[in-house]
C-alpha cells in the first residue's frame, strides 16, 4: 500500500516535515510493509523555502537581516536547484512568530528585514524570485521593504521616513524610486499567495488581518486610514487601481508594494507548490492521501494547502484523509470531498497544551492509531 503525506505546518507548533516525519513513523510501527511518501508542503506561507528547496535539490542562502521590530537577525532564504530562482518567505524576517504576545502590534512594525533579503539576493545575481506571503506581523503596506530596496519616503516636511512602519503610512507625502536598486528592472517576482483581499476598507488587510497581528479596534481604523492614503499614492504611481486589486491586501498591503513597484504576479501559492514538486505525477499510483493543517474549517476550502491537494488528487481518484490539529465544519470538509476530517487534538485539551510539539507529536500518534483502526 502507498500513501502519501502532503501536509502543510502545524503553524507556531510543527513544520510540515515534523508533521509528516511524525505520522510517517507512526505508519511503519502499525504496518511495516506500507511504502509512505512524504513532501514538505506550503500554500505560501511558512514552509515555501523548504518545499520548494528541497522538492528541486536547491540550496539554502545565509543573509543578515532584521526583524518586525528593527532588531539584527540572523536569516536564510532559499534558490532553486537550477539556480535561477531565489525563495523568500516573509514571515523569515517579518513574521509574527518572531514577537513576544506583548510586542505584537502592525502599527510599529515594519517588512524592512523582507526587503534586505531580497536586496541580498539580488547582489548574488538573482533575477528571478517566489516571494512567498504569510505569517506576517505587519500592516505597512510594504513599504518598509522599499525602503531597503532603495526606495524613499518622505512627509509633508520633506523629511525622509527611514524605516517606515505601519503608523507612518498616513505621513507618507512623496515616494522617491530614483535611488531604487537598479537590478529590480531586470527582475521578475510571483507572489505565492492564497489570500484575494484588497488594501483596505471593510475586507481589506487591516479589518481582515491586523486584529490577528495584535491591533485593538482602534488601531485598525487606524491602520485602514494609512492604507487608504498609501493606496492613492501607489495608484497614482502606476495609473492603476492597484489597492482594489484581488491580493493586494495579502500579508498587511505587501502584495500592493509588489504589485505597484516590482511589477510582480499572483499565483495560487498552493498550486505553485504542487505543480513544482510534481505532485500530480507522484500520487498517481497512490492507495492513500493524508493531509492537514494547524487548524481546518470552511475556509480551507477557500484555496488552503490540503483543498488544493483534494483537487489533485480526485482526477486520479486517490481518497483523501484530512488530519489537523482541530477541526471545525467537519461536515462541509466531508462534503467537499474529503474521506475522513480528523482533529488530532483531544477534546479537551487546552490549546496551550495542545501546541506543545512534543504534545502535538503524541497527539498525532494517538491520530494515527485511530485511523488505522478506521481503515
Amino acid at each position: 500500500m502507498k500513501i502519501i503525506l502532503a501536509f502543510d505546518s502545524y503553524k507556531g507548533c510543527l513544520s510540515s516535515s515534523e508533521v509528516a516525519a511524525t505520522v510517517s513513523e507512526a505508519i511503519h510501527k502499525l504496518h511495516p510493509s506500507c511504502q509512505v511518501v512524504s513532501f514538505p508542503l506550503s500554500d505560501g506561507g511558512e514552509g515555501l523555502v523548504e518545499a520548494l528547496v528541497e522538492s528541486t535539490q536547491g540550496k539554502y542562502i545565509e543573509c543578515p537581516s532584521y526583524d518586525p521590530l528593527m532588531r539584527p537577525l540572523s536569516s536564510c532564504y532559499g534558490c532553486t536547484g537550477d539556480g535561477c530562482t531565489a525563495i523568500i518567505e516573509m514571515a523569515t524576517c517579518s513574521g509574527l512568530h518572531l514577537l513576544t504576545n506583548a510586542e505584537r502590534n502592525p502599527l510599529h512594525t515594519t517588512t524592512y528585514g523582507t526587503g534586505i533579503q531580497i536586496a541580498h539576493a539580488l547582489s548574488q545575481g538573482y533575477r528571478r524570485f517566489i516571494i512567498g506571503l504569510g505569517g506576517s506581523a505587519t500592516c505597512d503596506a510594504g513599504i518598509g521593504m522599499l525602503a531597503a530596496l532603495g526606495y524613499q519616503f518622505f512627509d509633508s516636511q520633506g523629511t525622509l521616513i527611514p524605516h517606515p512602519c505601519g503608523k507612518q503610512l498616513g505621513e507618507v507625502h512623496r515616494i522617491d524610486a530614483s535611488h531604487a536598486h537598479a537590478a529590480l528592472s531586470q527582475s521578475t517576482f510571483i507572489m505565492a499567495c492564497d489570500v484575494n483581499n484588497p488594501l483596505h476598507g471593510k475586507q481589506g488587510a487591516a479589518h481582515i488581518f491586523a486584529p490577528q497581528k495584535g491591533a485593538n479596534a482602534q488601531e485598525v481604523k487606524l491602520l485602514d486610514k494609512g492604507l487608504q492614503h498609501i493606496g492613492r499614492l501607489f495608484d497614482a504611481t502606476v495609473q492603476k487601481a492597484i489597492s482594489t486589486m484581488p491580493g493586494s491586501g495579502a500579508a498587511g498591503g505587501m502584495g500592493a508594494a509588489l504589485l505597484t513597484y516590482l511589477n510582480a504576479t499572483l499565483t495560487s501559492g498552493s498550486r505553485l507548490v504542487l505543480e513544482t514538486i510534481g505532485f500530480e505525477e507522484a500520487i498517481a499510483d497512490a492507495h492513500l492521501i493524508i493531509t492537514g493543517e494547524g487548524h481546518s474549517d470552511a475556509q480551507t476550502l477557500m484555496g488552503k494547502l490540503p483543498f488544493g491537494v483534494l483537487n489533485v488528487a480526485r482526477k486520479h481518484r486517490v481518497p483523501v484523509i484530512l488530519m489537523s490539529g482541530s477541526i471545525s465544519h467537519r461536515q462541509q470538509l466531508l462534503d467537499a470531498g474529503f474521506q475522513a476530517a480528523i482533529a488530532i487534538t483531544p477534546p479537551h485539551q487546552p490549546l496551550a497544551e495542545a501546541i506543545l510539539p512534543d504534545q502535538a507529536r503524541l497527539n498525532l500518534i494517538n491520530a494515527v492509531k485511530k485511523l488505522s483502526l478506521i481503515l
